[in-house]
């Protein structure tokens, strides 16, 4: 059975693309279809300036969303990336084997590191490494598929990368994972900048849309996003990135074809007020299991330990061999 690997970083509050573009193919697809692991990566919110208070808070919540929007820990494992130590364990190994100059070209480093720059910050050396702690966090679990975002894309390119070094240099460890993308709202857009994600790292504002917002923020937060000038709803990423965006995401929550909706809608506030309603109903059951689970937070902690105990049987014989492979002596 294929094995299946991804995560969530606890950098802000999951928002609408983080269910279309992951939850919902996780909870839908994957953990039926492969030996799946889900994690929440708490060690790569730390790559940037954060509130620690902020960072354990944001990682029950996402925890707690990833159970409420239906992953079932008796088909899949679901943990904390830090009460694993086989992560960072293996991060080091392949710090050993990635170059300066792979990790320099990582467009996210480039982007994040100039903004902190701009910001007058300075830029943590773990910025630069992440992409081998993410790299690790795949490879440790003999990962077939990573389902990622189009933007995660050049993370696993160098996380290939870097099993078929190693391999080659110390013998066959790793196995090579590839990525693999949702058909259809891979990347939900900011819906008053519709050429930016839709990113939980954001500012909060108007253009993003929360999994826990109320239903009556999420239909305001549709009603006003941003649209493209003319009067006719036609399907075009480049010259209408507005409707384009509402239509992807319609699309994705009722399962229709972006382009052929377009035709069926006379004006944008007919499309602005369908998908919100689609969005309302789709993220409904979430919200409401949410609530409940936040009453009983020990069952939520109990399912973590179960996944981490899993997680570290899968991962320590892989993360041992690696060590053998390049040479350190086993523990006695």
């Amino acid at each position: 059975m294929k094995r299946i690997f991804s995560g969530i970083k606890p950098t802000g509050h999951l928002t609408l693309g983080n269910y279309l573009g992951a939850l919902r193919r996780w909870v839908e697809t994957d953990q039926h279809q492969a030996d799946a692991v889900f994690c929440v990566v708490d060690l790569h919110a730390l790559t940037v300036e954060h509130d620690p208070g902020r960072v354990r808070r944001l990682s029950r919540q996402a925890a707690t969303l990833m159970l409420a929007a239906g992953l079932d820990p008796e088909r899949c494992t679901v943990f904390v990336q830090s009460h694993v130590d086989e992560h960072a364990r293996l991060s080091y190994l392949l710090e050993c084997t990635a170059t300066d100059g792979e990790l320099r070209r990582m467009i996210q480093y480039k982007e994040k590191g100039a903004r902190a720059r701009a910001a007058g910050e300075s830029v943590r050396l773990s910025l630069l490494t992440y992409p081998v702690l993410m790299a690790a966090d795949i490879l440790a679990y003999g990962t077939d598929e990573v389902p990622v975002g189009e933007d995660q894309t050049q993370h696993v390119e160098l996380t290939r990368d870097l099993a078929v070094r190693f391999n080659q240099r110390y013998g066959h460890t790793f196995t090579v994972p590839r990525a693999t993308h949702p058909e259809v709202a891979a990347r939900v857009m900011d819906l008053q900048d519709p050429t930016s994600k839709m990113g939980k790292s954001h500012e909060p504002g108007s253009g993003i849309v929360y999994l826990l917002d109320e239903p009556d923020v999420t239909r305001r937060k549709i009603m006003r996003a941003v649209t493209d000038s003319g009067h006719e709803v036609r399907y075009d990423r480049a010259e209408r990135p507005g409707l384009a965006n509402l239509l992807d995401i319609l699309a994705a929550c009722t399962g229709g074809d972006p382009e052929e909706l377009a035709g069926a809608y006379p004006s944008y506030g007919a499309l602005k007020k369908d998908t919100a309603d689609a969005v309302v109903e789709l993220l409904r059951p979430v919200r409401e299991r949410h609530a409940e689970l936040v009453t009983d937070p020990g069952a939520v902690d109990a399912v973590l330990r179960r996944g981490a105990e899993r997680a570290r049987g899968l991962a320590r014989p892989r993360v041992d061999a690696a060590y053998a492979a390049v040479g350190l002596l086993p523990a006695g």
